[in-house]
């Protein structure tokens, strides 16, 4: 299970097939088996409270659950203090297919501690073999944003729609173009060179 605060109020978790096995739980039943629903996210404010400092008593939480394959979901928890009026939602689970999965392609992260959480995410699903998914990765700074630029995606990697499954969990997906490549190149800051995405799993 990974943890990580995104900001005073709001956590994401990370949770892998081994430790879903152990609780009995699957993105499948997890919106019938209320108990063992209740239990799991007991297991997880009681660690988040340890590990990150996030409280929850007292408050409202609003929780959201994704999955786009069967070894990992992903929960983001987000608290609210009593005084604020906020409807209570029902805990939601989605499941996101691609369209078009291309050779290359350009993934906007809102800002580098993103980008690290997708690095994260990766490393945790144990099967994906992140070297041989692309042979040039790299990652640019550009207008306050982080650029991940992948290039020669192994199409024919088993787990390729895991790997723009995830991708599309922590940043957006966008279409390849010289073009923007290029103005990634003359304006932006290049921030990984290469090996983008082994580096952040490795140090971030």
């Amino acid at each position: 299970m990974k943890i990580e605060k995104l900001t005073d109020n709001k956590i994401r978790v990370i949770i892998n097939s081994n430790e879903l096995g152990c609780n009995s739980l699957n993105i499948h039943n997890i919106m019938t088996k209320a108990i063992e629903t209740q239990e799991i996210f007991s297991d997880i404010l009681k660690k988040a409270e340890k590990e990150v400092d996030f409280y929850t008593d007292g408050c409202k939480l609003l929780i959201e659950a994704f999955s786009s394959l069967e070894d990992v979901i992903v929960f983001t928890i987000t608290k609210f203090s009593p005084d604020n009026n906020v409807k209570k939602k029902k805990l939601i689970a989605k499941r996101k297919s691609f369209d078009k999965i291309t050779e290359q392609a350009i993934c906007r992260f809102e800002d580098f501690d993103t980008f690290c959480g997708f690095c994260n995410a990766i490393k945790n699903v144990h099967k994906i073999n992140y070297n041989k998914l692309a042979k040039h990765t790299i990652l640019y700074l550009w207008q306050d944003s982080y650029y991940l630029v992948l290039k020669n995606i192994n199409m024919k990697h088993q787990n390729i729609s895991i790997f723009y499954s995830i991708l599309s969990e922590f940043g957006k997906v966008l279409s390849f173009s010289n073009s923007f490549e290029c103005k990634l190149l003359e304006h932006g800051k290049t921030i990984i060179k290469k090996n983008a995405i082994d580096l952040g799993i490795k140090y971030f």
